[in-house]
């Protein structure tokens, strides 16, 4: 449980990765003094307005919910001051202008699920596995004006398996998450009641970092001219969600944006050359469908 129940936090989120934090510093005992996400969108068939996981969440133990447009509107900033937080912390949402990070006392940090300064960006679970990373983990770090710049406040590993795909590792790093999101603010709150500098570590920077930009549906089509490990590790970093897509041949039809979401390196009933051997598709999903397996798709295509 918590030890310093006075510090007030304000928590800054918006998609599932983001909730498994505020539920831990909620049930914890920790001072969670109102949220920021993103404003309520439209999504699926109907069009529905959609509100963001961490505000569903946030409405359920009655936490005041901030939904700004911009991040540098008057009026927000002046809701956001009024919570005097002495704290700001900030799990998988935009980048924020210095007026925001700075507002706190003892500052604002991030929860970023890489291994700094290795993938920063937007998608680093994804790029870790597309690269047939090894090992990824989490960082927190002091927001400053460059983004996932930050000095190192703590670090931790954790190992990719290698049919492991990001579904899988997104939820493991969630989990990790939570107990460096905790030991961080306990740190930052200790720090502070002994009127001790919090102890970071710059991120050493080097030629060979890799990023992590954002990924849209381009970014997805699989390259079947690279080697059967590389296009295995690019589906399994896409899947489940956003999942790789190509067009492909199939018992003599021809199917576009059809979504991948398992391979293995050899032959099987659906396969595919690549530029040093063959790749089989396990799992796949055509236009109007659901997602089966290639001998379920084949069947029904008679």
């Amino acid at each position: 449980m918590c030890n310093y129940p006075d510090l007030r936090i304000v928590y800054m989120g918006t998609p599932e990765f983001a909730v498994a934090g505020l539920r831990a510093l909620v049930e914890g005992g920790y001072n969670v003094v109102a949220v920021v996400t993103m404003p309520d969108k439209p999504a699926g068939r109907g069009h529905q307005v959609q509100f963001s996981a961490v505000k569903q969440y946030a409405l359920s133990v009655n936490l005041p919910v901030l939904q700004p447009e911009k991040l540098k509107d008057e009026t927000f900033l002046d809701q956001l001051r009024s919570f005097n937080a002495d704290l700001q912390i900030v799990t998988a949402f935009r980048m924020l202008p210095e007026v925001v990070w700075n507002m706190p006392r003892l500052g604002t940090f991030n929860l970023h699920a890489s291994l700094l300064p290795d993938y920063r960006g937007a998608a680093p679970i994804n790029w870790a596995v597309i690269n047939g990373d090894k090992k990824t983990g989490c960082s927190t770090f002091m927001l400053k004006h460059e983004i996932d710049t930050g000095n190192i406040i703590l670090q931790e590993s954790l190992s990719i398996d290698d049919d492991e795909d990001v579904g899988s590792v997104h939820d493991r790093l969630m989990e990790q998450g939570i107990g460096l999101t905790l030991r961080t603010v306990d740190l930052i709150a200790e720090c502070d009641a002994h009127g001790k500098k919090l102890p970071t570590i710059p991120q050493v920077e080097s030629t060979v970092m890799r990023q992590a930009p954002k990924i849209f549906k381009e970014t997805c089509q699989i390259d079947f001219s690279q080697t059967a490990l590389q296009v295995k590790n690019f589906v399994r970093g896409l899947s489940p969600y956003p999942a790789a897509w190509c067009n492909l041949d199939i018992a003599g039809r021809h199917f576009d944006n059809i979504k991948v979401y398992r391979v293995e390196l050899g032959e099987g009933l659906i396969t595919v050359a690549c530029a040093d051997g063959p790749i089989h598709i396990l799992e796949l999903q055509i236009p109007g469908k659901k997602r089966m397996d290639a001998k379920s798709l084949l069947n029904g295509l008679h």
